[in-house]
């Protein structure tokens, strides 16, 4: 089981970190990564990590901006978001990918319940 928490109402330029605990199982043999979708779009991959935190993938449009890291220990992930936009305002799940590495909702087979985060103009 997958929960994901940390969202919220901040304002643009403001910074936001999101987590994600998993429970009843590890997933520190797996990808990890988070996801979100807005009203009315496709959901779409925000970034992932590989298994051991060795490789990640970030949308274009949140390079430079979001940080994915993840603490094996604890199987627990994060998202560190910083300078966030109006556009990043969506409903915001982790999971848990079906192997080491993935960067498509394809490759990922366990999905938490959302957060949501609203950035304010």
């Amino acid at each position: 089981q997958l929960q994901a928490y940390g969202g919220g109402l901040v304002q643009a330029g403001g910074s936001l970190r999101l987590s994600c605990a998993a429970s009843g199982r590890t997933f520190s043999s797996y990808g990890m990564g988070w996801f979100r979708q807005a009203p009315g779009k496709e959901r779409e991959s925000v970034a992932t990590i590989s298994w051991s935190g060795g490789r990640t993938y970030y949308a274009d449009s949140v390079k430079g901006r979001f940080t994915i890291s993840r603490d094996n220990a604890k199987n627990t992930v994060y998202l560190q978001m910083n300078r966030l936009k109006p556009e990043d305002t969506a409903v915001y799940y982790c999971a848990a990918g079906m192997t080491s590495w993935g960067t498509t909702a394809a490759d990922f087979g366990s999905w938490g319940q959302g957060t949501v985060l609203t950035v304010s103009s």
